[in-house]
């Protein structure tokens, strides 16, 4: 299955955690958000550069408002990055299923 077939399957509802699933995958709630934003900022990144890419194939250099404002093909590319789930949201299912690599740094002592 493709990551953006994945990402469609993801709900862009608001939904209640239980912080102690979250906690119990690095045994600190903290480290556990840290983890996730940290993987949220690498998804936000990537959908960007998709985004950024698509739109490229649009850009104009005329200054014709009737042009921008008509074209349907751009509006409908960036509606379906808007409708896409957030990147935190993504980012906390990846984690919560595991799939999310992390490793700790050893503590000096």
């Amino acid at each position: 299955m493709s990551a953006n077939k994945k990402v469609n399957q993801i709900s862009a509802n608001i939904v209640t955690r239980d912080t102690d699933k979250i906690e119990a995958l690095s045994g600190n709630l903290y480290e556990s958000l840290v983890i996730i934003a940290k993987r949220a900022r690498q998804i936000s990144v990537k959908q960007k550069e998709e985004l950024n890419g698509k739109l490229a194939d649009f850009a104009s250099t005329v200054d014709n408002l009737e042009e921008i404002f008509e074209n349907r093909e751009q509006i409908e590319i960036s509606k379906h990055y808007e409708r896409m789930p957030k990147p935190s949201t993504v980012a906390i299912e990846e984690f919560l299923e595991g799939k999310v690599y992390f490793r700790k740094a050893e503590e000096k002592n």
